[in-house]
């Protein structure tokens, strides 16, 4: 509490001047407190009453974090034949004795008949003298499946040369899963926000029992293997005119302490949807331990373009080469006159949301038009709006107790209006930011079920699978199907060809006739 909210009625000042002064301190106390509520509000999660149960799975998830990020730099680590039938605690210490699948799963049999069953050194027809039998758990939806791959070995009654069809490139060759079941973990983790210890859970209701530290090992597997995709991803996102980019904190293990710090999960995204532009859309996803200016730098080191970002002081030296031209963000302004109106029923608040309001009218009469076009419309409609709504921000700034809420609304505004003027010059930019903002709901909705990240390079791998699943989702793209192809075919897929692996190339019937 402030000075003038403590002082008891019978002390009061007699002067005029200094009780209207208290006055104003504690009416700007009251509007503060009433601003602060409604965000409480706004921003509350509904959070458990069981406080053993959230300790319980905390730990759970503590335990998941440093079992991922210990699989990538142990390439001996075993997969799910091996390592998957021991305990957590006990991986390293001795070797685990390997069980076989299941019996009642279902089975499917891939024969793979070398040469077509015909000899490759003299043409005569082959005959069968044994084979191998690899099985590989896979998953399909609502069910699991073993399927064996069975490879004969045939013989040449001329020559006697002995053939056998090549084991075909399985996602994680010391593993056993099946391209459709890492593809469901990934998406059941990154997407459906499960964490490796609740999918386990699921997992043995039906009779499988695989481990979340053999999990982990195959989520670090595929993120090494799906880095071409990414870099691919990233060179498409990076060829545009106009990116949008937010960042959002995540919480990562300290080692060594048992505490968390801070990183951050960037996202820039290209959308040329609203007008018309060629290029499909994509979300490039980078995790930084910081929020030092330098990282964004870092990440846009080879851009030129427009960017659409909100305020943050890392971006000014970027803005400063001249190589990257901001476009600021209407939604940013328009939330602070909203928090405003609801809370205090302003109505200087409200005719700034109507203004507002008569802008988004206008960007959407011309959505999905070409850029020239959209260009024409906002010099000759939107501009004049724009304009007098910088003016009556700047009359009504002079009215206004300079600490009110309000006013700092509107200095905000008209700092950030000058930035966004830009918007009514080129076609290809929108009036805000939120293609981005949306880009981090699934990082926001998966925080409160795995809560933080193993490590550093837990982040950088969830950068990976983020960058995936989202840009297949915004090309309306099934991921489970599209990651499933991409990991039968990407060990042997030729990397000057990587792009033709890229989800808005991906058809789903096509794949499933093949």
């Amino acid at each position: 509490m402030t000075r003038g909210m403590e002082t008891p009625l019978a002390n009061l000042p007699d002067d005029v001047d200094n009780l209207k002064a208290l006055v104003v301190e504690q009416a700007w106390m009251i509007e503060q407190l009433k601003l602060q509520i409604a965000a409480l509000k706004r921003a509350r999660y509904g959070r458990s009453s069981e406080g053993l149960d959230a300790a319980i799975t905390q730990m759970e998830l503590a335990l998941e974090a440093l079992e991922t990020e210990g699989a990538p730099e142990d390439k001996a680590r075993p997969g799910m034949e091996d390592a998957g039938e021991a305990e957590a605690g006990d991986v390293g210490k001795q070797k685990p004795v390997r069980r076989p699948f299941p019996r009642h799963l279902e089975r499917e049999e891939v024969e793979h008949l070398p040469g077509g069953g015909c000899c490759a050194r003299c043409g005569h027809g082959l005959h069968r003298i044994g084979e191998d039998v690899t099985e590989v758990l896979d998953y399909v939806p609502a069910r699991f499946r073993v399927i064996r791959h069975l490879r004969p070995k045939m013989a040449c009654r001329r020559c006697e040369a002995v053939h056998q069809a090549p084991m075909p490139s399985l996602p994680i060759q010391k593993g056993k899963p099946g391209p459709g079941l890492l593809a469901h973990v990934i998406v059941s983790k990154f997407t459906d926000h499960l964490p490796l210890y609740r999918q386990s859970e699921i997992y043995a209701r039906e009779g499988v029992e695989i481990h979340r530290n053999t999990m982990a090992d195959w989520l670090g597997s595929a993120a090494e293997l799906m880095e071409p995709l990414v870099a691919a991803v990233r060179r498409h996102v990076m060829a545009g005119a106009a990116l949008h980019t937010d960042d959002t904190p995540v919480k990562v293990l300290a080692p060594g302490t048992g505490k968390t710090k801070t990183g951050r999960l960037w996202v820039y995204g290209r959308h040329e949807g609203d007008w018309n532009g060629p290029a499909a859309p994509a979300a490039w996803y980078r995790y930084s331990p910081d929020r030092k200016g330098q990282r964004p730098r870092e990440h846009l080191r080879d851009y030129s373009g427009f960017l659409h970002a909100d305020g943050y002081a890392g971006y000014e030296e970027l803005y400063r080469t001249g190589r990257i031209t901001e476009v600021a963000c209407m939604a940013h302004i328009r939330r602070k006159f909203f928090d405003i109106e609801k809370a205090a029923a302003s109505p200087i608040a409200a005719e700034a949301l109507q203004r507002i309001a008569a802008l988004y009218g206008i960007e959407k009469a011309i959505r999905n038009k070409p850029p020239d076009l959209r260009r024409r419309v906002r010099q000759e409609k939107a501009r004049p709006l724009f304009e007098d709504l910088q003016a009556w921000l700047q009359r009504q700034l002079g009215r206004l107790p300079a600490r009110s809420a309000l006013a700092g609304a509107i200095r905000y505004a008209i700092t950030r209006m000058k930035r966004l003027a830009v918007y009514l010059e080129d076609g290809r930019l929108s009036l805000d930011n939120n293609r981005a903002e949306r880009s981090m709901r699934g990082i926001a909705l998966g925080r409160k079920n795995w809560i933080f990240a193993g490590s550093d390079k837990g982040g950088d791998r969830a950068a990976v699978f983020y960058t995936l699943l989202e840009t297949a989702k915004l090309n309306g793209v099934d991921p489970q199907a599209w990651l499933s192809h991409v990991l039968t075919v990407i060990a042997d897929h030729p990397i000057n060809r990587v792009d033709e692996l890229l989800p808005w190339r991906f058809n789903a019937d096509e794949k499933m006739a093949a």
